[in-house]
């Protein structure tokens, strides 16, 4: 299970999908019933993302270094509510981890998340949010995965997000001013990600204030078990044994006062209807 802080959940970074499965498989690791520091490490395989999305261990190794890389250097912008009257919000702009190591030879990376980070995935006692990594582990897109944990908050199935908000959470302010590019290129994506490959079935719809797009509305619930297949049919008895019967089944298929006749003319009406 993953555990974030509501506030984590919220708050502004892009990661590529690797990274994402990297981090999430590490934050699967935190301990939640003892104390834990920054001097923990959490490793993670090649073979372990590789089995988790579904995908070629040989795959996995290429993806794995690089995104263990780019780790080090990627931010996270989480906004802190003020403590007290007539102060403001402030942003703390911090780092995922502290520490990297990529064991050549082995596909292993180890981490330890940073100090800031920490509050954000331990001792959570209330406003955070909970998920089973293999609801996102297959998925191919970041956004996905992304909005997954956004809607994951709202257990009740629905959810509205101002555009501006989703935008600023996935950094994208500058990017795909047009609700059409945006739709196209991120939310599209996201939402065919989802209902594909997490257990969730969503649909969405846009909320306008005058004539622009402000608010995404999301509706979401648990995907429908598929009907089970039906038993295979009976294979009628004159259908075996080359077509002929027993004189003992013929007797043990006939009605009360059914004759031989009627039996033979039953059976072969049943034969031709099941046909």
């Amino acid at each position: 299970m993953v555990y974030k802080s509501n506030a984590l959940v919220e708050a502004a970074y892009r990661l590529s999908v690797q990274e994402q499965r990297i981090i999430l498989a590490c934050i699967g690791q935190v301990r939640r019933d003892e104390q834990v520091t920054d001097e923990v490490l959490y490793s993670v395989t090649a073979a372990d993302l590789a089995n988790l999305a579904g995908m070629a261990v040989s795959d996995a190794y290429k993806e794995l270094k690089e995104a263990a890389l780019r780790l080090k250097r990627r931010e996270v912008r989480l906004t802190q509510e003020p403590n007290g009257k007539g102060k403001k919000p402030k942003v703390m702009i911090t780092g995922w981890v502290q520490t990297i190591f990529y064991i050549e030879g082995e596909g292993r990376v180890e981490l330890r998340f940073t100090k800031d980070m920490l509050p954000y995935l331990t001792d959570l006692q209330r406003e955070f949010t909970r998920y089973a990594l293999s609801d996102v582990a297959k998925m191919t897109s970041a956004h996905g995965i992304r909005l997954y944990e956004l809607l994951a908050q709202w257990p009740d199935g629905h959810r509205e997000v101002a555009l501006n908000d989703l935008r600023r959470w996935l950094q994208l302010e500058d990017r795909y001013p047009s609700i059409k590019d945006f739709k196209l290129r991120v939310l599209d994506p996201a939402v065919a990600q989802i209902n594909e490959h997490s257990p969730l079935a969503l649909t969405w719809e846009q909320r306008k204030t005058g004539r622009k797009v402000t608010h995404l509305t999301f509706t979401f619930g648990p995907k429908k078990p598929t009907k089970a297949a039906g038993k295979a049919p009976r294979t009628p008895p004159e259908k075996r044994k080359g077509g002929k019967l027993s004189e003992a089944e013929m007797q043990a298929l006939a009605r009360p006062g059914e004759t031989w006749e009627q039996l033979r003319t039953r059976l072969n009406r049943t034969s031709a209807e099941i046909d």
